[in-house]
C-alpha cells in the first residue's frame, strides 16, 4: 500500500485501477506508452485538479488584445495574457506563433509554465450569453449574474451548477427551477424555497428528500403528498390557515426557526444510503442513470467510472472532475473537460478532443501534447506543428524523459494552476490558510478588487425584517455581513425577486451563503455502515459521527413506500 506524496496518508490502487492504467496507456507506433499508477491519494489529485478552477471570483481588467475593460477569472496582477472571450475565438491571433521545439534539458513541467505565460488565456468561458458578462462559466444564459457554471438560465442570480433555470436565487446543483430560493440538489421545481434534494415540488418551503409534493412546509422524505406541515396530514383548510404564520412573509428569524424544525425532523427519520435514480453497482452518492461507479460523486449518465466528481456523460474514466456534457470516454485526470472527448488525459479545460495529453483550453484538436489554446489543430507539441511521422517518432523521447523526471502520469502540479489557491473551488472542499499554502510551494492570491462608490454602509442586523420596508436606496448601500463584516450590494433584480416572493435580504455575504449550502450536502468521502433495518453492510457518505439512521435501498423503499 503507497502513501501520498502530499498528505503522507497510506491509499490502496485496486486490481481494477490498475487495468484502467494499463487499458488507456496510449500507443505509438506499435508500443504501448504505459501510465504508471498515480503517487497521490483520491483526495489529493481530486485537490489538485480543482485548484485550477475558478468558477465565482471575478476581477475587472483589460483585454490584453484590445485594451477595453473586461470582466475575468485572472485578476489584473497576474502575468498571463487576458483576451475577452470574443477576441480569445477570433482569428486576430494565432496560438502556433507562440511554438517552440521541446528542450530535453529541462522538465517538461517548466517548458509548460514557459508556454502559459505567452499563449493568451479566455477572460470567462461564457457563450450565446445575453447581459451575462459576470458568468464565469456558461452559455445560453440571459439576465444572470455570478452564478456559475449556469446554462440556459434566465435571471438568476448568485449560485454554483444552475441549468435551465428562471428567476432563481442561490441555487447549488439546480435543474429546471422557477421562482425559487436557496435550494440545494433540486430539479424540476416551482416556488421552492431553502429545500434540499427535491424533484418536481412546487409551492413548498424547507423540504428535505420530498418528490412530487405540493403545498408542504417542512417535511422531510414524502412522495406525492399535498397539505403537509412538519410530515402531518392536513386538510386544506387546516394548511391553509397554518402556513400563513410561515409564508406571509418569511422573516430571517421564521428562517432560521423552519431550518431547526427541519433538522429535528430529519434526525428522527431513516434517511437512504445513497441518492440514486435508475443507477446500480456504485459507490459515493447523487447518481442518476449510471452503473459501476466506484468512490463517485454527482454523476448523470455515467458508467465504468471511478474517483470521478460531478461529471456527465463519460464512460471508462478515472480522476475527471467537473467533466462532460456531451460523450466522454476513456479520460484520465481532466479538469473542466467535455463536449465530446476520446482518448483524454492530464488536461484542463479541453472540449473535443482526442488522442491528447498535457493541454489547456484546446478544442477540436487531436494527437497534440502540451498544447495551450489551439483550435481545430492535429499533431502538435509544444504548440508547433509536426508531421504525423515526426509526431510519433518524437513524442515517444519526451515520454521517456518525463519518466526519467518522474512527470509522466501526474497531473499538473498545483504550482501551475493560474490561480492563487483562494480563489478556486479547492479552497471550498479542502480549506487552507495562507501560511499552509505557501507552505507547499503554492501560490495565494493577495489582490482585492476596488471597492465601489455608496452612498452609506449599514450593518445587516440593522435591515429592516420585510424586504417590503427595504428603500430601493439600498442598491447603493453596503451591507456589511453578519458573520463576517464583508461588504456586499444588493442588485436591482435580486431585490425585485426577493420583494416578488416575499422573502427578507439575506444577511450575509453571497460567498458564505454559498459555502452554507455546501456545508449541508454530506462530504465527499465514504465510511462503512450497517442498514439501521437489516443489518446489511454498505458504504455510505454519514460519517460515524453521523446520527441519523440510515438504511440501504431496498429497506428505504419498503419504508417509504
Amino acid at each position: 500500500m503507497p502513501s501520498c506524496l502530499h498528505c503522507l496518508s497510506p491509499f490502496t490502487i485496486f486490481p481494477e485501477d490498475l487495468k484502467f492504467y494499463d487499458e488507456v496507456s496510449p500507443v505509438i507506433q506499435g508500443k504501448k506508452l504505459l501510465i504508471p499508477p498515480p503517487t497521490l491519494c483520491p483526495d489529493c489529485r481530486q485537490q489538485r485538479r480543482i485548484a485550477f478552477r475558478n468558477a465565482h471570483v471575478l476581477y475587472r481588467r483589460k483585454c490584453d488584445l484590445t485594451g477595453k475593460s473586461i470582466v475575468s477569472i485572472i485578476s489584473p496582477d497576474k502575468p498571463f495574457k487576458v483576451y475577452g472571450h470574443d477576441e480569445w475565438w477570433s482569428d486576430k491571433w494565432d496560438p502556433l506563433s507562440f511554438g517552440r521545439p521541446f528542450d530535453f534539458g529541462k522538465p517538461f513541467f517548466d517548458q509548460f509554465r514557459e508556454l502559459m505565460l505567452v499563449v493568451p488565456r479566455m477572460a470567462v468561458s461564457s457563450k450565446d450569453s445575453e447581459n451575462s458578462d459576470y458568468v464565469a462559466i456558461g452559455g445560453g444564459d440571459r439576465n444572470c449574474y455570478m452564478v456559475s457554471p449556469c446554462f440556459n438560465s434566465e435571471d438568476c442570480y448568485y449560485g454554483d451548477s444552475v441549468y435551465s433555470c428562471r428567476d432563481t436565487v442561490d441555487g447549488l446543483l439546480c435543474e429546471g427551477l422557477e421562482l425559487s430560493y436557496d435550494c440545494i440538489n433540486c430539479k424540476d421545481g416551482y416556488q421552492l424555497i431553502s429545500s434540499q434534494d427535491c424533484v418536481n415540488c412546487r409551492n413548498c418551503a424547507f423540504l428535505t428528500d420530498c418528490t412530487g409534493c405540493e403545498d408542504c412546509i417542512c417535511c422531510f422524505g414524502l412522495k406525492s403528498k399535498r397539505f403537509c406541515i412538519q410530515n402531518i396530514q392536513l386538510s386544506e383548510t387546516e394548511y391553509r390557515a397554518r402556513s400563513m404564520g410561515f409564508l406571509a412573509p418569511i422573516t430571517i428569524r421564521g428562517m432560521a426557526e423552519m431550518m431547526k424544525r427541519l433538522v429535528l425532523l430529519t434526525q428522527s427519520l431513516p434517511h437512504r444510503a445513497i441518492h440514486q435514480t435508475m443507477s446500480e453497482d456504485c459507490t459515493g452518492d447523487y447518481f442518476i442513470q449510471c452503473r459501476r461507479c466506484h468512490d463517485s460523486y454527482d454523476l448523470k449518465r455515467c458508467e465504468d467510472v471511478r474517483y470521478c466528481y460531478r461529471v456527465f456523460d463519460a464512460k471508462s474514466c478515472a480522476d475527471v472532475s467537473k467533466c462532460g456534457i456531451e460523450r466522454l470516454e476513456m479520460g484520465y485526470e481532466l479538469m473542466n473537460a467535455g463536449h465530446g472527448l476520446f482518448r483524454h488525459f492530464f488536461s484542463h479545460a479541453s472540449w473535443s478532443c482526442s488522442d491528447c495529453m498535457y493541454t489547456d483550453h484546446c478544442q477540436s484538436c487531436k494527437h497534440c501534447f502540451g498544447c495551450i489554446g489551439l483550435k481545430h489543430k492535429q499533431y502538435c507539441i509544444l504548440n508547433r506543428q509536426y508531421s504525423t511521422e515526426e509526431y510519433e517518432a518524437l513524442l515517444p523521447k519526451i515520454i521517456d524523459h518525463m519518466y526519467g523526471t518522474k512527470e509522466f502520469g501526474e497531473f499538473f502540479p498545483l504550482a501551475l494552476s493560474p490561480f492563487g489557491y483562494n480563489e478556486t473551488i479547492a479552497q471550498e472542499y479542502f480549506p487552507l490558510t495562507r501560511e499552509q499554502v505557501h507552505s507547499r510551494g503554492w501560490q495565494w492570491c493577495d489582490y482585492v478588487s476596488p471597492e465601489p462608490a455608496v452612498d452609506r454602509t449599514i450593518n445587516a442586523a440593522d435591515l429592516p425584517e420585510s424586504s417590503d420596508e427595504v428603500p430601493d436606496d439600498v442598491l447603493n448601500w453596503a451591507i456589511r455581513s453578519e458573520t463576517s463584516g464583508k461588504p456586499f450590494r444588493i442588485i436591482r433584480k435580486e431585490l425585485e425577486f426577493y420583494r416578488k416572493m416575499r422573502l427578507p435580504i439575506p444577511r450575509i455575504h453571497p460567498d458564505e451563503r454559498h459555502m452554507a449550502r455546501l456545508s449541508k450536502r454530506k462530504p465527499r468521502k465514504l465510511w462503512p455502515r450497517t442498514c439501521g433495518k437489516c443489518d446489511k453492510a454498505m458504504t455510505v457518505a454519514f460519517g460515524p459521527e453521523r446520527k441519523e439512521k440510515v438504511l440501504c435501498e431496498s429497506c428505504y423503499l419498503q419504508e417509504v413506500y
